[in-house]
Formats: C-alpha cells, structure tokens, sequence
C-alpha cells in the first residue's frame, strides 16, 4: 500500500452498500474503494485483482461473510478483514477468524477512520499484483432446518435449476441452496462439469451411459438419476465423454 488502500467492500443490500463505499472514497487513507453486491462476485474480483482489505457483511444469501472470510485467511497474503454488519452477535468468530475489527451498522465516520487505521497497520506495503484465491466452490453451504451442512463439488452428479435455487443431485440425496445455476456455471465450468440443458449442469465423470427417452430425447445416465440432454448440446457432450474415456476418467464412480 503505497499510494492508499485499494478496498472492495462487499453487501447485499445496495442501499448499505453504496453508503459504505461513499464513507470509504471519502476517507483519505482509501485510494479506490470497489463494490461487490454478495460473495461470490467478491471471491471472482479478488481471483483477478489485488485488494489490501476486504470490508465485508455477514448476513448474505449462499456463502456468507465469515465462510468468505475464513476461504481468505488461507491465501498466503490475505487482505485485511473488517465486518460491517447490523448484528454483534458474531463478534467472537469474526475476530476468532483474524478480522481487524467489527464495525455495527449504520456505520460512523469516525468508528470507520479507526477501523482504516488498523488496516493501513497490518497492509503495511503488500505487493500490488494478483494472488490466487482459494478453490471456493469446492464445497457448498446447504442450510435446512435450521442447521447448515456443506455438500462437497465431488460428490455432485449433476445440478438442477430450480429458480433462484439449485438442487445439488448426489447419490446420498438431493439438497438445495440458493444460488443461479448461471453463477454456479461460471465456477464449475473449469472443473469437469458442464451444461447440457437450460436447467441442468452435469459432472462428465459421472455419467455411465448416454440413453434415448420415450420421445427421442437424450439423456445421460448418472447413479443420481437421469440428466436431459438438449440438441444444442449433444455433441459436445459427446466429445467431453469420449475424452473422459479415453483418459479413464468416466463414470469412474467417485461421486457418492
């Protein structure tokens, strides 16, 4: 940090968002202040881009900002952590995962000049260049009844579109989390899935064989159950699949 903090600050709900960049251009220790509007969108800037501290809400739909949080802390240079939340409840985590400091909304000037404080010590003069980020779509948060579990990308046979929700389809069951299948293309799509339908993404390992339906349509057979395969598709499904054969990779059964 040499000219000023670079920070990206991450919320949900735009209204707290665009007031939380606002105090941050206007604070004379930030040089650029970034918005990203949920977690996901944060991890992909902060995979491209180098960021000196990340000021992050909790509360927020698919990965919060402790599991987000906790994904940075593992980068061999992570960027500075300050929550920006509207509960202190989660004040022991935060700081149990090395935040800097914990600021409750709405957000005073002064309360925020002291958390950047903080930050300018512990960003002292990283290196402006882009660091790898953790593989965070490796695991998925599903939360039911209360409780959360997380449900391994591997064990994943294929993904169903259920608007803005997905169900994750694996051989021990089908669980749900919000999230558009469109955004979880995005991080899977490197990973050995792909989309064969508008409403379906598919782990090309874990087909065993490709069948034709009562009218004509294709599917790809998996342990979780059958995948639709639109027209538009089929053929580079079918190439993926020959791949995965001739490298010994298909439906090798590793996903549970």
């Amino acid at each position: 940090m040499t000219n000023g903090l670079r920070v990206l600050a991450v919320d949900d709900v735009p209204p707290a968002l665009d007031e939380l960049c606002s105090l941050l251009r206007e604070a004379p220790e930030v040089a650029e202040a970034v918005a990203a509007g949920d977690a996901l969108t944060a991890l992909k800037m902060l995979q491209g881009s180098h960021f000196d501290a990340v000021f992050l809400d909790i509360s927020m739909p698919g990965l919060d900002g402790l599991e987000l949080a906790s994904l940075l802390a593992r980068l061999s240079e992570p960027p500075v952590i300050v929550f920006v939340t509207a509960h202190d409840g989660h004040a022991v985590a935060a700081y149990g995962i090395g935040a800097v400091d914990y600021l409750l909304k709405p957000v005073r000037a002064e309360r925020l000049s002291a958390a950047l404080s903080k930050v300018v010590r512990m960003a002292g003069n990283q290196p402006d260049e882009p660091k790898p980020a953790p593989d965070a779509m490796s695991a998925l948060p599903v939360e039911s009844g209360g409780r959360t579990r997380y449900v391994r990308r591997d064990d994943v046979q294929f993904v169903e579109a259920h608007g803005d929700y997905v169900r994750l389809h694996t051989k021990s069951g089908v669980h749900v989390t919000r999230m558009p299948i469109s955004r979880l293309e995005e991080y899977w799509e490197g990973t050995g899935f792909t989309r064969v339908h508008r409403g379906f993404l598919l782990a090309v390992d874990a087909v065993l064989e490709l069948r034709s339906d009562t009218t004509g349509g294709l599917l790809a057979h998996t342990e979780a159950g059958d995948v639709p395969v639109s027209r538009r598709h089929a053929r580079d499904l079918r190439d993926r699949l020959l791949a995965a054969a001739q490298r010994g990779e298909l439906g090798r059964g590793n996903r549970a």
